[in-house]
């Protein structure tokens, strides 16, 4: 059954062994160290930001409730042990870590989107953590949860979506500021159709900024606006 809420502040008292999932499906890696590789995407509901750039809002109050057994049943088809658990905001809902948890003792590859705004400490440390900071705009930089850098390990990932040459000069000056470089890997993303891709790029070659571009590249296999995908 299809449930659509007003309120999400529910989740976090929730059930651990039962989450609202947006969909569920297999495709192309479009983003990050792992870009290009066939993956499983488990997509969950909700999500406490509301950023000017999003480009999944339909996960706002969409969803369908499964328990883990469901989800680990529905995954268990694909030939693949690559699989990434997103959002919305996946850590909004108690049962994402019991997930996380399940899929990892199953032998799969895991790895966590998540906007960074919420404590991440609780995190299987097998799970691949891609964490975002939300720049100027995006609209939402006063939600970044700073303490969640020094819990950053090598093998996580952090995200910058940068919609124009501000968000640029600001993830740049916190880059070296902070010398999260060497942390864990760089991402920088331009928003899809705000900031043109080969200005992005001229930017981080002439700063010599040690940041990877990526340019999700599902958008250029499907259409942009599609869903599953």
């Amino acid at each position: 059954m299809k449930v659509c809420f007003q309120d999400q502040k529910w989740y976090r008292a929730g059930m651990s062994d039962t989450l609202q999932i947006n969909e569920i499906f297999f495709s192309i890696q479009g983003e990050g160290e792992r870009s290009g590789w066939p993956c499983i995407f488990i997509r969950l509901s909700f999500c406490n930001l509301r950023c000017a750039w999003c480009d999944s809002e339909y996960t706002f109050y969409e969803g369908s409730e499964m328990s883990i057994d469901q989800i680990m049943d529905s995954i268990s088809g694909y030939p693949c042990k690559l699989v990434e658990v997103t959002g919305g905001e996946p850590l909004l809902q108690e049962g994402a870590n019991p997930l996380m948890r399940r899929l990892c003792d199953a032998g799969y590859e895991v790895m966590l989107e998540t906007s960074g705004s919420l404590d991440i400490s609780r995190v299987d440390e097998r799970v691949r953590r891609i964490m975002d900071l939300k720049c100027p705009g995006s609209g939402m930089m006063t939600r970044n949860r700073m303490d969640n850098l020094t819990l950053l390990k090598a093998t996580d990932e952090l995200k910058f979506v940068i919609k124009d040459r501000l968000d640029y000069e600001w993830a740049k000056e916190l880059i070296l500021r902070e010398e999260l470089a060497s942390i864990c890997p760089i991402l920088f993303s331009p928003v899809w159709d705000a900031v043109p891709f080969a200005d992005l790029a001229e930017w981080i070659l002439d700063d010599g900024l040690p940041v990877r571009l990526q340019l999700q590249i599902h958008k250029f296999i499907w259409d942009p606006q599609a869903r599953g995908v």
